[in-house]
């Protein structure tokens, strides 16, 4: 049904149902309710484009989920265990608040360039960018098309040094590096000395956050770091599952005790160690980062830093709605603490 429809059938004009459905205030209350009436009984939506282009909100949140590490597969974010709780926390959010979400997944630069449409052709009112990699140039580009904003998982100093703080612009993350000194603290408590770590990608700020916070506590407590401890899995299932094989295939001496920079590698190295004989925790501690629902699922249960994903979404969804009513430029942070839930996978190393 088209909008000369309703106005046939309320008995008015075209442009009196476009005022009415705008919510101008230059309509008689009773012919407001005769349109209203007939709005409600024929379930008519008016076309979100033609009210962007009325200059009025669409109502609608664009999602852009980065995601360029991953081998191609077009539902790939919707498995995986760090994005698939934000698509659905973000998106339930949003509903409640009366809002719909475009959501786009950006596997290479190029698709960048749907995310640039989405704005320019103000299809939505604003947007959130999580799985953001370390390129101050494309995060510039977003925040000049001076559309509200949100991130979420980024560097706020390199925002202030490049003084995008000036724009609509919010920063959403989690205290990564707190989280993960309580995580190497608990193994050292434990009595663990030589402690590896499973890398996720440096070009992330979670993935530095997380190194440094190894970094600097083995070093507050004078431990050595023994760089050969030290995988790359990329925040990567398969890379992880690679890269423990190679270091077991070495025949080198293992730690007594491995972080991992998210869960999903943290599986898969366990996956590995029980494959050469090497049992979790009896052998080797692990512990590791998000506490995704199967980190308490498997078995042995896995110690894990739980990543406040929803409370994340929730400020995401609030402030990207509170830029879209702000008429002036408004920058502002928010960040949640990410606490250890100890679990089964960590033991006191064999004497």
């Amino acid at each position: 049904m088209r909008s000369e429809d309703i106005a046939k059938l309320a008995g008015v004009s075209r442009s009196t149902v476009s005022r009415v459905i705008n919510n101008y205030s230059n309509v008689p209350e009773e012919t407001r309710a005769k349109v209203l009436k007939v709005i409600e009984q024929h379930q008519y939506e008016p076309n979100s484009f033609a009210r962007a282009l009325a200059g009025k909100k669409t109502d609608t949140i664009g999602l852009f989920a980065i995601s360029m590490n991953e081998k191609e597969n077009a539902t790939r974010i919707y498995q995986n265990n760090y994005f698939a709780p934000f698509v659905d926390a973000v998106v339930d959010t949003a509903n409640a608040r009366g809002c719909y979400v475009l959501i786009h997944t950006v596997y290479s630069p190029d698709d960048f360039l749907k995310v640039k449409q989405a704005f320019l052709q103000k299809r939505i009112d604003g947007g959130i960018i999580v799985g953001t990699q370390k390129d101050i140039d494309i995060v510039r580009e977003m925040v000049n098309l001076e559309f509200p904003l949100v991130l979420i998982d980024y560097d706020i100093s390199e925002i202030m040094s490049e003084h995008l703080d000036r724009n609509h612009l919010a920063i959403v993350n989690s205290k990564d590096y707190e989280g993960t000194v309580e995580a190497i603290e608990y193994l050292i408590s434990l009595g663990h000395e030589e402690i590896g770590m499973i890398c996720g990608r440096m070009n992330t700020y979670s993935g530095r956050e997380r190194y440094m916070a190894y970094e600097d506590t083995l070093k507050k407590h004078g431990l050595a770091l023994n760089e050969s401890f030290v995988l790359q899995g990329d925040f990567l299932k398969e890379t992880a599952y690679e890269e423990v094989t190679k270091l077991l295939a070495s025949g080198a001496a293992l730690p007594t005790a491995f972080f991992s920079a998210n869960d999903d590698m943290a599986i898969s190295a366990m996956e590995a160690f029980s494959e050469h004989g090497i049992f979790v925790p009896e052998d080797i501690s692990i512990a590791g980062f998000d506490d995704v629902q199967l980190a308490s699922r498997i078995h042995p249960k896995l110690t894990s830093v739980r990543l406040p994903i929803y409370e994340m979404s929730k400020a995401a969804v609030e402030k990207v709605i509170e830029l879209c009513d702000s008429r002036q430029p408004t920058f502002s942070t928010i960040s949640f603490p990410a606490k250890l839930v100890q679990r089964d996978s960590c033991q006191p190393p064999k004497i």
